[in-house]
């Protein structure tokens, strides 16, 4: 008896583990005065079950100043280095978002049916110093969940004259006929004081 909840116990740790899932996010300049290869910018480290405990393994900040001078915005997403192709939709992203005061948060979007990442991008949020000590870079993961699907071959009634047929709205007595009778039988069954 033991053993067996030693071994399912054990299996239940391993596939927990087996659900957690890395993400490479890299970065590279848009401009047209330069052919850089995409860079590193971070990894995270994210589970579709359970994102809001999604971390940041990893953050390469950015070189800015090995950028061009005119370079103002950057292409944010995941990006294959072994076939040289963004295997993610890309975001574009201000410079400012790594600026002095500013915590990068790497928001991840994923398939909730596959965990694959869909897109990727960086959001740079305002740090108060007061507030918080955690200046680090956090990561966002939003799943994307299965979409409401269209009512198909639903009949439409449709009146002689070939429009819609819109119901009419019923009067407040018609509504309301039982809170009326309801009031009307207690007014009638109430009794008196007594007297």
């Amino acid at each position: 008896m033991r053993a067996t909840t030693i071994l399912s116990a054990l299996f239940a740790a391993t596939l927990a583990v087996a659900e957690t899932r890395l993400a490479k996010v890299y970065i590279e300049p848009v401009s047209l005065a330069t052919n850089q290869k995409p860079t590193l910018l971070a990894e995270v480290e994210y589970d579709t079950k359970r994102p809001t405990e999604a971390s940041v393994t990893s953050f390469e900040a950015p070189e800015l100043a090995g950028y061009p001078a005119a370079t103002k915005l950057v292409r944010v997403g995941v990006y294959d280095a072994a076939t040289a192709q963004w295997t993610s939709s890309v975001s574009v992203a201000s410079t400012e978002n790594f600026a002095k005061g500013y915590q990068p948060n790497i928001v991840l979007s994923v398939d909730g049916a596959s965990g694959e990442v869909v897109g990727a991008g960086v959001k740079g949020v305002r740090v108060d110093a007061g507030a918080t000590r955690d200046f680090g870079p956090q990561a966002v993961v939003r799943v994307a969940g299965q979409g409401k699907t269209p009512e198909l071959n639903k009949p439409v009634v449709l009146s002689p004259e070939g429009r819609k047929v819109v119901q009419e709205e019923k009067p407040f007595w018609q509504k309301y006929w039982w809170l009326i009778a309801i009031v009307v039988l207690m007014t009638v069954t109430g009794g008196g004081d007594g007297k």
